[in-house]
């Protein structure tokens, strides 16, 4: 007689179902968290504020092909973290330019929307050392 092949209907009829729904379910929140985080940036009043540069940190992603080769691809992300006057922090992702055009301790007037880093202006800074 041999083996009952039944098991194999029963796990292609409820596991891979039940498989498909999680994933879709998965991206569904995924994608409701992306639109749910846009909307309230669009509602957010865009401010200007002065601030100062607190902290300064990147971070390194490396993929790694699938291939025989090996090969694999590095990608480095930049952040800033500022303070208002108010002693809120915030930190948000700039671009490898104006991470390595900041200092801590910088001044100035940082513009934002909700999560939405538009941009920091420095304030001159004159030495005084003759």
């Amino acid at each position: 007689m041999g083996p009952d092949p039944s098991w194999m209907f029963d796990f292609a009829g409820t596991v891979i179902p039940i498989f498909l729904v999680v994933m879709i379910g998965i991206v569904a929140v995924s994608a409701g968290r992306g639109l749910l985080q846009w909307s309230r940036n669009n509602s957010s009043p865009m401010l200007t504020i002065p601030a100062c540069i607190i902290s300064k940190r990147y971070e390194i992603k490396q993929q790694a092909s699938q291939e025989e080769g090996g090969s694999s691809r590095a990608s480095t992300l930049y952040y800033l973290t500022y303070e208002a006057e108010s002693g809120t922090r915030m930190e948000f992702k700039v671009e490898g330019s104006e991470y390595g055009m900041s200092a801590e301790g910088d001044r100035g007037l940082l513009t934002y929307q909700g999560t939405r880093y538009y941009g920091f202006q420095r304030y001159p800074h004159y030495s005084t050392a003759e």
